[in-house]
C-alpha cells in the first residue's frame, strides 16, 4: 500500500484515520470498528463492502 495514499485516505463515515493491516489487506477504522478491503491494490471505501470488527478482535497497527 502506497504510504502517500495512506496519508490522505480517511474513513468515509467518520473522516477518522485508517490503519493498514498488511496481513489481511484491509484499511481499518478504529473508531467505527470497520475494515475496508483492498482488492488488486485498490482500497474499497464503501460502507456496504466493509467488514465489521468483532469486539474481541484486536486492531493491529
Amino acid at each position: 500500500m502506497d504510504a502517500k495514499l495512506l496519508e490522505i485516505l480517511v474513513c468515509p463515515l467518520c473522516k477518522g484515520p485508517l490503519v493498514y493491516d498488511k496481513n489481511r489487506l484491509e484499511l481499518i477504522c478504529k473508531g467505527d470498528r470497520l475494515a475496508y478491503p483492498i482488492r488488486d491494490g485498490i482500497p474499497t471505501m464503501l460502507e456496504s463492502e466493509a467488514r465489521e470488527l468483532p469486539a474481541d478482535e484486536e486492531v493491529r497497527a
